[in-house]
């Protein structure tokens, strides 16, 4: 087993190198990554803590973040679902489902599945007329990814995921020629490629502190038109605890959760992720939670309700998140503005 460990994380850090620069090379950050809705944040209590989930147990949409906590999933069915409101009238949707037959034994399988509404626009060309311009009705850019996930704890303390998905951008046709009778000739705007994720999960073994470490969207270098990109790379290590585990208090009745991640990604400078959880009575939540450095935003907040019965629980969560500049942009309510999430999950036990 220690062997098996160990090989795992040299396999990890080597990927994470091979994507770096050399060693002793001053790195530059050329912001020259695509299909960006991948790093957006979709689920409400990871967002409420500022985003910080590498070591924090999730359920299903572990596959979001880090996968490996996936297998710790002790429900039968964990299915979960939440919307985005972005800036911009931007809407993002995300599903995840966890299937957990045997108790874990043979590991746990997901389903995820993010998807971006950009909104409709209108699609013009440019004509020898009146107005300058052709109206050509409207079209409406859209993103998805489909994965598919699986983890599996292969010790006490020790656990591995992965997903592989299915990455889409479609921007809609174009006009670029027009031929000898007049017709418009149009070209597809999309990009797709496959992307992978890998994760590992260690429970230290003192009280309740997890590590965990991840790299998301790994994949192909692609081209649109004439320029390449890659994906929005990301390594990430974490740590998680209950830190109700050193005091003598009523676990039944009190919780409290931090979590603290660092961030390497591939546009961006070094980033770190923390973030609090106070649960009461193991049946109402509040999260904060603050990432830097970033352009924008930072701070967020959100709270969460469970309600359980026999065999069945349901989940609300919501978060909010104050975005700077682009706050009146995107207004949930009279003067209530910023970015809203909110996240609904059921567990199926067991």
């Amino acid at each position: 087993m220690k062997y098996l460990i160990t090989n795992f994380l040299l396999i990890l850090t080597l990927i994470y190198f091979i994507q770096g620069d050399s060693p002793g090379q001053e790195r530059k950050k050329l912001a020259q990554t695509g299909l960006k809705f991948l790093s957006v944040s979709t689920d409400a209590r990871v967002s409420a803590m500022g985003e910080s989930a590498t070591a924090l147990y999730t359920g299903s949409t572990s596959m979001l973040y880090n996968p490996a906590n996936m297998a710790w999933i002790d429900d039968l069915f964990d299915i979960s679902i939440g919307t985005t409101k972005w800036i911009a009238d931007i809407d993002y949707l995300h599903g995840t489902a966890a299937l957990n037959l045997f108790d874990g034994d043979y590991g746990i399988i997901g389903l995820s599945i993010v998807a971006v509404d950009y909104g409709t626009f209108i699609k013009t060309v440019v004509a020898a007329n009146e107005q300058g311009y052709l109206d050509l009705g409207f079209f409406s850019p859209t993103a998805i990814a489909f994965g598919v996930g699986y983890a599996i704890a292969l010790s006490e303390k020790f656990s591995i995921g992965s997903n592989v998905k299915k990455v889409v951008q479609d921007l809609g046709s174009s006009v670029v020629d027009i031929d000898e009778s007049g017709n418009l000739i149009y070209e597809t705007n999309r990009v797709e490629t496959w992307a992978f994720d890998f994760g590992i999960l260690y429970k230290t073994g003192f009280k309740s502190l997890d590590f965990g470490m991840n790299i998301r969207n790994f994949s192909k270098e692609l081209r649109y038109k004439k320029e390449n990109f890659e994906l929005p790379l990301t390594f990430r290590i974490g740590l998680s605890m209950n830190t109700m585990d050193l005091f003598n208090v009523d676990r039944s009745l009190h919780d409290l959760n931090l979590s603290v991640d660092a961030s390497h990604p591939r546009d961006f400078a070094e980033q770190v992720f923390i973030g609090g959880e106070y649960i009461f009575m193991k049946m109402f939540a509040l999260r904060a939670g603050i990432n830097f450095p970033r352009d924008e935003g930072g701070f967020s907040a959100g709270f969460g309700v469970t309600q359980s019965v026999d065999g069945f629980s349901l989940i609300f969560d919501y978060a909010y998140n104050s975005f700077g500049i682009f706050n009146k942009t995107n207004q949930l309510f009279v003067g209530f503005d910023g970015i809203h999430r909110v996240t609904v999950t059921a567990k199926f036990h067991h």
